[in-house]
């Protein structure tokens, strides 16, 4: 069975892998593409996200959304998805976005759906998520699962402590996490595992497949090789979160109380008490290990099949 997705996003290099595995999976029926500043600036978040699913020949609505999060502005991180977000990939245009916020076509989706039938992907900023639910509590009901890309139990990739997703808007992830539904977390421990080396891409470059794989290998061989794995390689981050839609028997994972800090130097660390120390209730599961190999190769299977 397909599981109705909402899916939002900042291309962003790993978004637009992230995005290709979503269409390219059965076991997802993606019927709504939102997207925020993040990465890059919103002028470019969204022509990219368009230009991704104009590659795939996706006929799904695509709709901007927030440029700053709830406090503040986003900043981008150029350094890993390059000063077009795509690492230097140049994508044909796409089709045009679909007029309208994202939070508002975010809650029109949910006011039409089926109580707890809908999953919530966010591979970005919270915020447009966020002001969706935060500005009509009731759809939360409508919502059977939020899977986000975000946190860190260890170190962090934007400072010390904070991830670049919770740190961009942790007041928008604090609403996620305390809105009542099932959040599931693919946190920066968990994507170090799905790591991009040389040898991964010259495998995924060896098979048949059309323009989205290439595009795909090509984005992959631009990450910058990251200095926390020895310049090994770079880790994948967002298309773990869509994975987990995919192929949960890839992953182990556990129950968790978490919580973000949105105030301070500590701004955006994720706190995620994995022992229950704090006798909390658990109220998000952290995906904890990944079958990296398999991953690759999910990700080389389903995208191989787009256009």
């Amino acid at each position: 069975m397909s599981r109705p997705v909402l899916l939002d996003c900042d291309p962003g290099t790993d978004d637009a892998i992230a995005l290709w595995l979503a269409l390219a999976s059965p076991e997802i029926d993606l019927q709504l593409v939102t997207v925020a500043g993040g990465n890059v600036g919103l002028e470019l978040t969204l022509p990219n996200a368009r230009a991704v699913l104009g590659l795939a020949g996706a006929r799904v609505p695509v709709v901007g959304g927030a440029d700053r999060p709830l406090i503040g502005v986003f900043r981008s991180e150029t350094r890993v998805h390059g000063t077009d977000g795509l690492g230097g990939v140049v994508l044909p245009e796409g089709p045009p976005a679909t007029p309208g916020l994202a939070a508002d076509a975010i809650r029109e989706r949910l006011r039409a759906a089926a109580p707890e039938s809908v999953t919530l992907v966010g591979l970005g900023p919270a915020t447009n998520l966020a002001l969706a639910l935060a500005t009509e509590p009731a759809l939360a009901g409508r919502v059977a699962e939020i899977v986000l890309m975000t946190g860190a139990v260890g170190e962090g990739n934007w400072t010390a402590g904070a991830e670049f997703n919770a740190a961009m808007d942790p007041e928008a992830l604090a609403i996620l996490l305390g809105c009542g539904r099932p959040v599931t977390l693919a946190t920066l421990d968990l994507t170090a595992q799905a790591l991009v080396t040389p040898e991964r891409v010259a495998a995924l470059r060896a098979g048949a497949g059309g323009a989205c794989l290439r595009a795909c290998t090509d984005i992959l061989a631009a990450l910058p090789p990251s200095r926390r794995f020895a310049h090994r390689g770079a880790p994948l981050h967002d298309p773990c979160a869509v994975a987990w839609l995919v192929a949960p028997g890839l992953f182990t994972h556990r129950p968790v109380a978490t919580s973000v800090v949105c105030e301070g130097a500590d701004r955006g660390r994720t706190r995620i008490d994995r022992w229950n120390r704090s006798d909390a209730p658990a109220n998000a599961r952290l995906l904890e290990t990944l079958d990296a190999d398999a991953f690759f190769l999910l990700l080389r299977e389903r995208i191989a099949t787009l256009c």
